[in-house]
């Protein structure tokens, strides 16, 4: 039974990371995160070219993938850093979820495990196309999860940059495979015309029937019938 190798291995967890973010894209839309829908669309393309670059072995793609990790790991550090309220902070102020386009929370905020929402009715806190609500029994709040969410994230991109440094002697670069087929060629054409050299100089007998015989099957092609 063979054994999967660093390039099986890369594209593993590159699905594993299509898989969970279509997930959290699913979610976000749900909840009116324009932020992170926009996010999570830019690391779908770039798992998908990394996937693309791993398996065709091009080794640029995958440094454009590898860039993109830094960058996704910093956003999701972020994510956690604002559920958290670290620093200055703040869900209640800040709304850079949704571009400050509307009040809306996460998904989660409502629909978490064990959540129990009450409409409060007759408020005058709502704005215009809002409602108020409270939610209580949660058996995890939804900072949590989204907190969750983002270290899966995080973990899965520095496993799949792991996987790209140090590069695998097999991705290497569409220039490199492309000289080294080129090279080879070069050879394989030098030692054939050596070879029949070496059999014109030991065997010139045989070599004048082979070009006597090309000769005559040159003359019946163009023969008429």
């Amino acid at each position: 039974m063979g054994r999967c190798n660093g390039r099986c291995t890369l594209v593993g967890f590159c699905c594993l990371q299509l898989v969970a973010a279509l997930e959290r894209q699913i979610f976000d839309f749900l909840g009116y995160q324009w932020a992170p829908i926009l996010a999570n669309f830019l690391h779908i393309m770039a798992v998908i070219l990394g996937i693309f670059g791993t398996i065709q072995y091009r080794s640029k793609y995958l440094m454009m993938y590898a860039v993109w990790l830094v960058l996704w790991v910093g956003w999701n550090a972020f994510i956690i850093c604002f559920y958290l309220e670290v620093g200055r902070l703040s869900q209640d102020r800040d709304f850079i979820m949704t571009f400050n386009t509307s009040l809306h929370r996460s998904w989660w905020m409502e629909n978490g495990p064990g959540c129990l929402v009450t409409p409060v009715m007759n408020s005058n806190l709502a704005p215009e196309d809002h409602h108020v609500i409270t939610v209580s029994g949660c058996l995890l709040d939804y900072q949590y999860i989204e907190v969750v969410s983002s270290a899966t994230q995080i973990f899965l991109a520095v496993r799949a940059a792991a996987g790209i440094f140090p590069p695998h002697p097999e991705l290497r670069s569409e220039r490199g495979g492309m000289m080294a087929g080129t090279g080879t060629g070069r050879t394989a054409v030098v030692q054939l015309e050596m070879s029949h050299r070496a059999v014109t100089h030991q065997c010139p007998f045989i070599a004048s029937r082979v070009v006597l015989a090309q000769s005559l099957e040159e003359r019946s092609r163009w023969s008429p019938c």
